[in-house]
Parts: structure tokens; C-alpha cells; sequence
């Protein structure tokens, strides 16, 4: 979530209630914030540093609106480049591939190569589960169970692999990376 505020701040300063607005246009599809976890979160990056109130307005509530410091620009890259972690591989990536165009260019692809990295790796976790549930024998009174056990299990196989090609087809097609090919290929 933090990182995320960092995105859209980094974008543009934004009071409490753009930052809502800013989750519910876009941010929404890939992540769930609710207001309080957004106030939580404003707090905890501005006693580590990485945004300041930029201005209050005066009259009514005294709105803040908020801006990055350099320290937060460096912990949104940091955490840019860095490895999709986490237990949820679809935040993980789609957070990151939201704010790509943010980097320079040279640094995009990099980042996609990371993001396929980690779905190739659960991938061939899931792989490997699904070769290892293929070998067990299942106790007839839990058959039913199991086939719909199984059709979960073959569902996130399906769906990574969809997401890996999707992934890979987005990296080939960066602008920086149609660049470096012609250029290699000169």
C-alpha cells in the first residue's frame, strides 16, 4: 500500500481524499485500500520520511496535500526495481506495471524480467503440486473433494501461464526493448 502512495504522489501531490479518488480510478483493479488503510499508511510514510505536507489550505478542514522527499522517490525505486514479493503475485506485478512508465526507460524491461521471473517460479511450484497430486491415491469418500481440489489447482496453472505469456508479450513490446533490438540487429 505504501508503495503504491508513493506512485501516485510521485505522479502528483495529493491530498487525503486524492489519494482515494486516485485508488478508486485505477489503483482499484489490482488493489483494495480502504480509506483508514490509507490514512494509516499517509502516517507511517510521513514518520519515515518519504513524504512531507507540501501545503494546508486554509478554511474549512485545512486540507494537506502532500509531496514526496527524496528519500521517498529513492524507496519507490527501490522498491520498483526490487523482486516481486508477497504472497499475492497479481498485486505484486500489476502494482508495478502500473507505475512503469514512471521509470527511465532503460529500467522498464528489467523490471518486467523480474515480474516473469517470479511467475515462472510459482509457476513451476504449482507444476510441481499438481505432479505431486497426480500421484496420490485419493480415499473413494473423498474423490468429489478432490476433483474440484484438482480443477482449483489446474485453474492457477492456467491462469499463470496466461499471465507469464501476457507478461512476456508486454516486455517484447516496451518501447525500449523494440529499441535495443533494432539496435542490436544493426
Amino acid at each position: 500500500m505504501a508503495h503504491v502512495i508513493l506512485g501516485l504522489l510521485l505522479i502528483a501531490p495529493a491530498s487525503f481524499y486524492d489519494l482515494i479518488k486516485g485508488f478508486e480510478a485505477g489503483v482499484a483493479l489490482f488493489y483494495s485500500a480502504s480509506s483508514g488503510s490509507i490514512k494509516r499508511a499517509l502516517g507511517t510514510l510521513l514518520e519515515r520520511g518519504f513524504i512531507e505536507v507540501a501545503s494546508i489550505e486554509t478554511g474549512g478542514r485545512g486540507r494537506k496535500v502532500y509531496r514526496l522527499t527524496d528519500a521517498g522517490r529513492e524507496e519507490f525505486r527501490t522498491w520498483m526495481m526490487g523482486e516481486p514479493a508477497g504472497p499475492d503475485l497479481e498485486t505484486a506485478a500489476l502494482s508495478r506495471l502500473y507505475f512503469l512508465g514512471l521509470l527511465d526507460p532503460a529500467e522498464r524491461v528489467p523490471v518486467l524480467r523480474r515480474i516473469t521471473a517470479r511467475i515462472e517460479t510459482d509457476l513451476a511450484a504449482l507444476s510441481a503440486l499438481g505432479r505431486h497430486i497426480a500421484a496420490v491415491d485419493v480415499r473413494e469418500e473423498q474423490r468429489d473433494i478432490a476433483v474440484y481440489q484438482k480443477a482449483t489447482l489446474e485453474y492457477g496453472i492456467a491462469s499463470h501461464r496466461f499471465t507469464l505469456d501476457w507478461f512476456t508479450s508486454v516486455a517484447m513490446s516496451a518501447p525500449d526493448a523494440m529499441h535495443r533490438h533494432r539496435t542490436d540487429s544493426e
